[in-house]
Formats: structure tokens, C-alpha cells, sequence
């Protein structure tokens, strides 16, 4: 089976102010490296738009009006110092949110092995109550909880190696022991959450990094805690939150990774995958703001992927 990629036009007009690291060419960077040759194979769909039903397991519908009903007709609106409302971003938003769920459900029906969604704006810092951090919904924990209410699985797990801790995820699922979170990421940094005390139910495990650590601390963090913590855990269904900002050449944060890092990572998760879940992946597209970065990460990610379907 083939590896399935999801986007859509849409998340192009989701704009943000002059000299904001979360731009449209993110996603032109990501889709630019995913047309080479070795990339024919993939599957490519738009996705269709989450339904209101599907957000709302994970954000109050307060929360979801708030956002529907917030874009400007021109211009910006500050949902906080780092997040904004356009005129594109609702319709964006709403496809970022489908992709994942659409791919859920090509994944669950065995159309495809795994898929990789190549959407904006991101997810991983929407709390259910609260968009920030560039983020408006919470696009994998949407996905995670329509596998579960979808298709009546039990056991989720979403892996976070953004550079920035997920707290919107961690949020969403840190009282619900059927429900489990892990993140690499650099402490101290943005959001100021993903300590490692923060356990939830012990069904949350963060693994910090300092300023500086590269290759070596990000592979023992999987190696000796995180894929060992899956293990027991035994997912019927894994997503990634595949941010590439931890690259060595990303002006946000000080981490060290390179492109072999992501192209490891992705193979032990996948590999693990087809131990516990048959192979049942989805990821979606974090964060990444060094363009050149942004694009061969998500080409040695997507590669891995592809590999294993």
C-alpha cells in the first residue's frame, strides 16, 4: 500500500502579518520537495473540510464559533501576540482540520498505509479553549479523537518532536489514560509548558532538551524513554506531529537536528507502528521556518513514510 499525501489550496490563504515565521511559503516549500521524482508514487487528495462535529470533540463550540465567525473581510485580526485571523483563515483552517481526519479514514479502511498532511496553519498549541502559538484548532488531537469516536478504537497516541512543546495536545489528552502524549522539545523555550514532571495521568512524557543538544540527546530521548513508553502503552493508532524546527539551520530555537534525524525518528515510529497497530499512521505538519530546512526534513520524513507503506 502507498503513502497517502493530504493538503489543500485553502491553507495558502490563511495570511499573516509582513515578516511572520508562519507563512504561506511554508507550505510551498513543503510541497515544492515532495514533487521530485522519487515522490511519484504518493497518493495526492485535497482534503475536505472537518466537520463542526469533529472539532467540537476537542474544542467547546464557544470556541469554535469564536473562530468561524472571527476572520476580518480584509486585513488581520490578533487572536494573541503571535496569532491572527485573515480573511483566508477559517476556510484554511477547517481544511487543515479535514486532512487529518480524512486521512484517518483512508488509513483505517486500508486505502492507504500512512499518510502525511501538508496543511496550515498548524495545530499543536491550540488548547480547547485557547488558539495561540500560530495555531487556531488542535488538527492532530481532532484526528486522534475521530479515530477513537470513527472507528471505536481505544488506544491513541500522538509523538510531538517539534522544537516547541505541544501543550494544546498535552491539554487535550492529560486526563484521559486512553489517550497518549510524548514530546521532544527545547527547554526552556515557547510555550513555557512540557516540564518534565508534567505526567497527566502517566499518560504524558516529555523529554527536554537543552539549548544546543542535537543528534545524540534527541535519539537516547526515543531510544531510552520514548519508544519504550509506546511500547507498553501498545497504540492501535499513532499520529506524529511532525515539526521540523529542531533543525539545526531554524532561527526559533537552538537545537541541533538535520535531516537523517527525521528520517530515523520516522522509521522507529513506523516500525513500532507495524508492531502494535499495522502500520496505522498519520502526520501532520507542525512547525519549520528555515525554508530550505523546512523542505528537505520534510522530504526525508515523507521518504521514511514512504518506505514503510
Amino acid at each position: 500500500m502507498e503513502t497517502l499525501l493530504v493538503t489543500h489550496a485553502a491553507c495558502f490563504d490563511h495570511e499573516t502579518p509582513p515578516g511572520h515565521p508562519e507563512c504561506p511559503d511554508r507550505l510551498r516549500a513543503v510541497l515544492g520537495a515532495l514533487e521530485a521524482e522519487e515522490f511519484a508514487l504518493l497518493q495526492r487528495v485535497e482534503a475536505p473540510r472537518a466537520s463542526v462535529e469533529a472539532i467540537e470533540r476537542v474544542h467547546p463550540p464557544i470556541h469554535v464559533e469564536t473562530i468561524m465567525n472571527g476572520a476580518p473581510v480584509e486585513g488581520f485580526r490578533r487572536v494573541d501576540a503571535d496569532t491572527a485571523l485573515s480573511p483566508g483563515s477559517v476556510e484554511a483552517a477547517l481544511r487543515a482540520a479535514g486532512a487529518v481526519t480524512f486521512a484517518v479514514d483512508e488509513v483505517m479502511a486500508g486505502r492507504v498505509r500512512n499518510a502525511f498532511c501538508a496543511i496550515r496553519p498548524p495545530g499543536h498549541h491550540a488548547e480547547p479553549d485557547q488558539a495561540m502559538g500560530f495555531c487556531l484548532f488542535n488538527n492532530v488531537a481532532i484526528g486522534a479523537l475521530h479515530a477513537r469516536e470513527a472507528h471505536g478504537l481505544t488506544r491513541i497516541a500522538v509523538v510531538d518532536f517539534d522544537v516547541h512543546h505541544g501543550n494544546g495536545t498535552q491539554a487535550s489528552f492529560e486526563t484521559d489514560p486512553n489517550l497518549f502524549y510524548a514530546s521532544t522539545h527545547q527547554w526552556p523555550l515557547y510555550p513555557g509548558t512540557g516540564r518534565a514532571s508534567e505526567h497527566g495521568l502517566g499518560n504524558i512524557l516529555n523529554k527536554t532538551l537543552p539549548p544546543g543538544a542535537g543528534s545524540t540527546e534527541f535519539r537516547e530521548a526515543f531510544t531510552d524513554a520514548i519508544l519504550p513508553a509506546l511500547e507498553q502503552f501498545q497504540p492501535e493508532f499513532l499520529f506524529i506531529s511532525a515539526g521540523f524546527d529542531a533543525h539545526a539551520a531554524d532561527p526559533l530555537a537552538n537545537l541541533r537536528l538535520t535531516e537523517d534525524d527525521y528520517a530515523w525518528v520516522t522509521t522507529e515510529l513506523v516500525q513500532l507502528a507495524n508492531t502494535f497497530c499495522n502500520g496505522r499512521v498519520v502526520s501532520t505538519l507542525e512547525g519549520g521556518y528555515d525554508l530550505a530546512a523546512l523542505a528537505s526534513s520534510a522530504r526525508a520524513h515523507v521518504r521514511a513514510l514512504q518506505l514503510a507503506a
